[in-house]
């Protein structure tokens, strides 16, 4: 009996960040998910980031349904974070810092309804944070125009297929890593120094 208590305690000692049901959810569309999901996997405080699909009106589409436009849902990434570590506030600045929310259904040479700028909750208190955000966000000069963003309560998640998930990670040296991405990292490190994960 105590050897299985001991286990028991270390199992659940192990898995405590995993576990914790007081961590939180946020979606985030901000054109290719390889580009979010790289970037939130290095952010502090985030126990996971998955790349996905959301917002649209299929059932279990895969890449080349979403790709085709003929789905409706955004390419995304799913944003598991212990809110004791990073606010809602700081992930959405990291967002902003790393994606344009003021072109339409595009993200550079990415362009398609699936590439859309996009924010989908599952806490209806998270929609008074990312609506003051973006009136923040519109009312400084960051950016030439208003954010576009797709704002909704999230409906469903859809987890992507096995080689989209860790791309950057698994393929950091591939020409889109190393000329989409990889500027994309940079820029987030530079900015957020101390929202960096340690390895």
């Amino acid at each position: 009996m105590k050897i299985l208590l001991i286990s028991l305690f270390l199992w659940f000692g192990s898995n405590s960040e995993t576990m914790n049901n007081t961590n939180k959810t946020i979606v985030l569309g901000g054109g290719c998910f390889w580009c979010v999901e790289a970037v939130f996997n290095m952010t502090d405080g985030i126990i996971s980031a998955t790349s996905g699909y959301a917002g649209g009106k299929t059932k279990n589409p895969t890449y080349e349904e979403v790709c085709s436009g003929t789905t409706g849902h955004a390419e995304v990434v799913e944003v598991v974070y212990d809110p004791a570590k990073i606010t809602l506030e700081k992930i959405l600045d990291i967002f902003f810092t790393v994606h344009d929310p003021t072109t339409l259904n595009r993200q550079g040479n990415d362009v398609g309804t699936q590439y859309r700028s996009a924010i989908y909750y599952n806490d209806p208190n998270d929609k008074e944070t990312i609506d003051k955000v973006i009136r923040e966000l519109n009312a400084s000069d960051r950016f030439e125009k208003k954010a576009v963003t797709e704002i909704k309560p999230l409906d469903t998640f859809y987890k992507a297929e096995v080689n989209h998930q860790d791309y950057y990670e698994r393929n950091e040296f591939a020409p889109y890593c190393s000329y989409v991405i990889k500027p994309k990292v940079r820029k987030f490190k530079s900015k957020f120094p101390d929202a960096v994960k340690r390895k």
